[in-house]
Parts: structure tokens; sequence; C-alpha cells
């Protein structure tokens, strides 16, 4: 199958800089809950704050400073915003968002954020107890979703948070973002604004190869198997059905009853290709695998980015990638 191609650079540039200081500190709020509620968080020993790093230590002028709870929605604001913003992450690449505990370090490189970006439906709250006394503008990605729900396991009727893996809702972070970054600077709005749409053309010409590719497909093969659940918003787009080891990531992983349960429906169906995450392992599914004779097809990217020098270091990266791999296994 063809690789998913597509036109188009990051962080295009546009616009002039804001001019005037950064909203209350985030980190100050973050560090001191975290230091208050060392006994919980597993940290020890006392934050000096008076050596945690300065704007000018990060070279951040008059740029507008986003702190993004993970690196797919920081990679969203850093192409929306272009030469406006500065934006740090406080998952690195690799990292499992789902009830992630933000460290020292992973908050002190967003130090004064102006906009804190995060994903909302119940993937990101460890943040909520650190924003509540900060100054800064809080947006939540996936407002206007309408969310699915989870299926199985103790978070069954909950919304399932993976809703950027749908290239249509990941639109719609995008416009998200930039009006948020257009209210905290108004005078880049029409610049944010004008990449957002830009962004968004090249997730809809994506998404129609994607449909095109799943089309050619056949029927019988259009099922995907992967460890997390993640993936429901995406195989609705595209007519895919979706199963899974388990729900999401903050639940048991490989259970004997969930890997049972997934050997009888993967012989039973003849299903060729399954798949796994980055975030993960793939031991559950592999055994799977050598139960049915099928084979772990492709390592997907989800919760994650890779870091710059890996195979999805952007967002669009990764849905290319992921939708590259898919296609092309479940046609062999």
């Amino acid at each position: 199958m063809p690789k998913f191609d597509r036109a188009g650079g990051r962080n295009p540039r546009g616009g002039r800089r804001r001019t005037g200081s950064p909203a209350t500190s985030f980190i100050v709020v973050v560090l001191t809950a975290i230091v208050a509620s060392a006994c919980t968080t597993g940290l020890t020993g006392a934050v000096d704050v008076d050596d945690r790093p300065r704007f000018a230590d990060q070279e951040t002028g008059d740029r507008i400073v986003v702190a993004a709870t993970f690196t797919i929605l920081a990679d969203m604001a850093s192409r929306v915003g272009g030469d406006r913003v500065r934006v740090e992450s406080v998952t690195t690449p690799g990292a499992d968002v789902h009830h992630y505990e933000p460290s020292v370090d992973d908050l002190k490189r967003v130090e004064g954020a102006d906009l804190v970006v995060s994903n909302g439906l119940g993937m990101d709250d460890w943040l909520l107890r650190f924003i509540d006394a900060t100054d800064a503008r809080h947006v939540v990605t996936s407002e206007g979703v309408d969310p699915l729900p989870v299926r199985s396991g103790n978070y069954t009727g909950r919304p399932n948070p993976h809703a950027w893996m749908s290239p249509d809702e990941g639109a719609r972070y995008i416009r998200t973002i930039a009006d948020a970054l257009a209210e905290v600077d108004p005078e880049g709005a029409e610049g944010y604004r004008a990449r957002a749409e830009d962004y968004v053309a090249e997730l809809d010409e994506l998404a129609t190869r994607a449909r095109a590719a799943v089309a050619a497909v056949p029927a019988e093969r259009r099922v995907l198997v992967t460890c997390e659940g993640a993936f429901s918003y995406l195989a609705r787009d595209l007519g895919l059905e979706e199963l899974y080891l388990w729900p999401v990531n903050s639940e048991s992983q490989g259970l004997p009853r969930q890997v049972t349960a997934l050997i009888d429906e993967v012989r039973d169906r003849e299903i060729p290709a399954l798949f796994c995450e980055s975030t993960v392992s793939d031991a559950a599914m592999e055994q799977v695998a050598a139960e049915t004779g099928s084979r772990v097809a492709g390592l997907l990217y989800v919760d994650s980015l890779s870091a710059p020098s890996g195979p999805v270091p952007t967002y669009l990266d990764l849905l290319d990638h992921d939708l590259e791999i898919i296609t092309r296994e479940l046609t062999t």
C-alpha cells in the first residue's frame, strides 16, 4: 500500500511577536503542590524554587509560553503557534500519559505558561490539581467532541480519551488551540487561525487517502486488533472493526481472561495481523499471535510522539505511520 505522504513542514512563520509580561507562573503552583504532596507522589526532599530556571534562561523573549500535557498536543500547539510561541510538553516522548505523575524536572520545562493545553476526557486529569491557582489560560482540546464510550473493563461507559486519533476530531483540537492562542495573544490571531486551517487541510488530505486505502482492504479483513482500545475514533471514521486486549492503559494489562478472549476471537475469525502501541509491552499480544498463528505486524503510536530522530516526530507523522502500517498489513 502507498505511504500516506503529504506536503508541508513544521512551524510556518508569520505574524509579529506579542509584547507584555507572561501570566502567573504555572510552575510555581505545580512545584508547590508537588512538595506539599510528596508523600503521595513518591517525591522526596525539598524543592528550592529559587533554583528554578527563569524565562531569560530559556530564551523565551516575548513569545507566548504554552505548556501541553503530552507531546502530541505540544506539536499541535507548536505548528499552530509558529514563531510567536514556545511550547513545552510536561511528558516526554515515549511516556504513557494515563495517570502520569509529573516530576519536578518535567515541570521546570513549563515555567511561566501563558496557556495550558490538555486533552480532557479523563486522560490528563492529573494536571487539574496543579492549575486551580494559576492565572494561565487553560484550554481542553476535546471540548466539543462527542465522546465514544469505553466498551469494557472498569472504565465501561466513560469517555474514550483518544479522540485525536481521528483526523476529523484532530481538526477540532487544532482549531480549539488556535482560538485559545488568539484569546491570549489577539495580535497574532490571524496568523494562528491561518496556520490552523493549513494544518487542517493537510489532515483532510491524509484522511481522504486513508479512506481510499481502507476501501481496498478485503471486507473480512477490516478488523483492527490492538493492545489498547485507543483506536475507536479512527476505526469509526474508516469503517474498521476494533478489537483489543484492554480498554485503557490505566487498567491491568494482559490479564489471562483478556488474552484468552482475544485468542478465541482471532482464531475463530482468522485475523492475520495484530498490532501493539509504543508505550506498552507487546508480550500479551505476542502470546495471542503464538496461539493463533497470526502475527504482530507492527508498532503503532498513540499516546506519544517519538523523539525528533524517530519515526513519528509530529502528529501528522504519527497518523501517517499508523495508517500506512494498518492498511498495508491488513491487505497482505
